[in-house]
């Protein structure tokens, strides 16, 4: 699947549009265009309202040997394609568009031609215009007929999202209260209350008393970044070790617990026993959930989350914070939500799925019942959010194939 946006930041960008239509055949463009007729040469009816321009996705089955394109969730092309040979498969996985090039030449195997490249990633997998012979038979690329490969070279940009499965994948609409939506103005009461007028003559009579009901509506900035989605992900956290933790917390109250070494010694079963017998437990010198529990809560220790979420604009990082996924030992899969169009000032976004690697980890919805959000990060975010906004959760690592100049790049397989 590919989960790219093409937004227009205000209506005039969109109406810029006008004269692109929707692809023919193999080629793909949705635009959004302003019609105005005339009645009886002098009266001009008003424009039609512009449709939402919902981000255009891809979605690529190995299985099927081709690429569904999708706006939001309507499916608006298919193409066929031919992915790599054995030996030279294609990797399943959320990719990025990393470069473009119209004219490419393989420094690989052989020169051989690769018209309107878009490279996936730095080690050679890229979309491209070649033959189609029915079956894989690349060395890993997506082949692409030259109608397509030539339409989809215009529309997309670097950083738009490539995701590549093995079964058929479709897009789904989502509800859920964790994934974020945009931030709203907030109205305030006005500073002059009553009782500050009264204790300030001179403001007495200056003021009638209807005024001081009315809010006053905080206007939100404009968003410089508007146009930009972002790309986020939510990954599981290596659990910090618990002896060592409870060592330290331990050696902070003054109990001598000994270097932070992760072992139970001789040292941290007496400060054990030491605290056991100030609480008037039973003297056991051995840690149970409860003594955990009681030891955080004497330390004023709050058990540190277990999943980071990290933020990504234009191949750069913005923002990184913990969050918390429910069910940690369990499957989590890669699932990735999209934010539609939604303009500056709107109340609500509406967001779409897809699960990357099927049934794993569960459906989607699920996976956003296991995620907890602080509020303070959920508001953050919300600031930032923009139409096309991607979220990937996946229990995958991302490190190896991101970097700079790139998006968060998961491989599941």
């Amino acid at each position: 699947m590919f989960l790219s946006y093409f937004h227009s930041k205000t209506a005039s960008a969109r109406q810029a549009a006008t004269g692109i239509s929707r692809l023919a055949g193999a080629a793909l463009l949705t635009a959004t265009a302003c019609s105005v007729s005339f009645a009886n040469d002098t009266e001009k009816t008003a424009p039609a309202e512009l449709e939402p321009e919902h981000p255009l996705h891809f979605l690529v089955s190995l299985d099927e040997q081709r690429i569904d394109v999708y706006r939001g969730t309507d499916l608006v092309e298919t193409s066929p394609i031919s992915s790599g040979k054995r030996g030279n498969s294609t990797p399943t996985g959320v990719f990025s568009i990393l470069e473009k090039r119209r004219k490419h030449f393989s420094n690989l195997y052989d020169n051989a031609p690769m018209p309107f490249m878009q490279r996936l990633t730095w080690s050679g997998i890229a979309l491209h215009q070649g033959k189609l012979p029915g079956y894989p038979a690349s060395h890993g690329c997506i082949r692409l007929p030259r109608s397509f490969a030539k339409s989809i070279f215009g529309m997309t940009a670097r950083g738009n999202h490539v995701v590549v499965t093995r079964a058929l994948a479709t897009p789904a609409l989502v509800n859920h209260d964790v994934l974020p939506q945009p931030l709203l103005p907030t109205t305030e009461v006005a500073s002059l209350s009553a009782q500050n007028i009264a204790m300030d003559p001179a403001l007495r009579g200056a003021i009638q008393p209807a005024i001081l009901e009315t809010p006053l509506p905080n206007a939100l900035p404009e968003n410089p970044h508007f146009d930009q989605p972002l790309r986020m992900i939510i990954t599981p956290q290596k659990a910090p070790n618990k002896i060592k933790t409870l060592q330290r917390l331990l050696n902070e109250m003054g109990y001598n617990a000994g270097p932070v070494d992760g072992i139970i010694g001789r040292m941290t079963r007496t400060a054990i026993s030491i605290y056991q017998e100030d609480l008037e437990l039973p003297l056991t010198g051995e840690i149970t959930d409860s003594l955990e529990v009681k030891i955080y809560r004497d330390a004023g220790y709050e058990k540190p989350r277990n999943a980071m979420l990290r933020v990504r604009r234009k191949f750069r990082d913005i923002y990184k914070a913990p969050v918390s996924v429910s069910g940690s030992l369990k499957d989590i899969g890669t699932h990735v939500f999209t934010a539609l169009d939604f303009e500056q000032g709107d109340p609500k976004v509406a967001w779409m799925a897809v699960s990357a690697e099927g049934e794993r980890g569960g459906a989607s919805r699920d996976i956003l019942d296991r995620l907890d959000i602080p509020q303070k990060v959920a508001a953050d975010i919300s600031k930032l959010l923009t139409p096309g906004t991607s979220l990937m959760v996946t229990d995958r690592s991302f490190k190896r194939n991101t970097g700079l100049g790139t998006d968060f790049v998961v491989i599941t397989r």
